[in-house]
């Protein structure tokens, strides 16, 4: 598998600013996150343009393709290409036949919007709302200990976060909350997606740990990391209706509103 051309991107540009304080205006320096369309090529055949942060793109499409269902295992997936053309990026993969003629049949076009969950969508019965359940002997409960020292390290794993101020983070922490790992997208979908995409093409195993994310706690979230066997999902923002409702489904557990000093149990795996 071979990236071109994406590792040199810093994930943000230099822009001149007037900034504004207490009555005073001065031309200024500001680093602003990137965002670029990045389109997914399945097999020769383009299957959706989204728009994300132009880093790590190999892992992104990995990891879309296995949280999306596009393939059911790592092993699926034979060959990864990333490119980039004008303003824009090309992330071709080459993924079983079975997988394919399972693409195939349920195409849909995810253009257009960051982290967007269901554009394309042709009608409501396409939305896939019932999650994989979460193994019993895997399910991990969150405590004040773990959840406490991954709010405390997320910081220092989130470079483009320190350099914009405007992008989500998505951590891969161990048992004891250490993180381990956190990939940044202007989209939290994009993050979490980079995060699955980079533990599978190491062959991680997901359920010996916890995603730790910057963001709220959408369906969509709960639902990638059902589908990974994923038995905790912990965020800093609040959670919504679905999202609580999928992971009872799954048996996973949620929290959300973590912090040093303490965090909300919405479900228990």
């Amino acid at each position: 598998m071979r990236e071109q051309e994406t590792d040199g991107r810093a994930g943000f540009i230099q822009c001149e600013v007037t900034r504004h304080r207490d009555g005073a205006r001065r031309v200024d320096a500001d680093q602003v996150a990137e965002e670029v369309p990045v389109a997914l090529v399945f097999n020769g055949i383009s299957h959706a343009v989204m728009m994300a942060s132009p880093c790590d793109l190999m892992a992104l499409a990995a990891g879309f393709a296995l949280t999306e269902g596009i393939v059911a295992r790592r092993g699926e997936i034979f060959d990864i290409e990333a490119e980039f053309h004008g303003n824009g990026a090309e992330v071709r993969l080459e993924i079983a036949q079975p997988a394919f003629l399972r693409l195939k049949d349920r195409r849909r076009s995810l253009e257009g919007r960051t982290g967007c969950g269901v554009c394309g969508i042709e009608s409501l019965a396409l939305l896939d709302l019932a999650p994989e359940p979460v193994a019993p002997a895997r399910r991990m409960a969150a405590s004040a200990d773990i959840i406490a020292r991954a709010a405390r390290e997320l910081a220092d794993h989130q470079r483009l976060m320190q350099a914009t101020g405007g992008v989500h983070a998505a951590a891969w922490c161990g048992p004891d909350g250490a993180v381990l790992q956190a990939f940044e997208d202007v989209g939290r979908h994009n993050a979490m997606d980079k995060l699955i995409g980079h533990l599978a093409l190491q062959g991680a195993a997901m359920d010996d740990g916890f995603v730790f994310m910057s963001s709220r706690a959408s369906y969509e979230l709960v639902r990638k990391a059902a589908r990974m066997g994923i038995p905790l999902l912990a965020t800093i923002s609040a959670p919504t209706s679905l999202a609580i409702d999928i992971a009872r489904q799954a048996g996973m557990s949620l929290a959300s509103f973590c912090r040093e000093n303490g965090f909300v149990e919405y479900t228990a795996g």
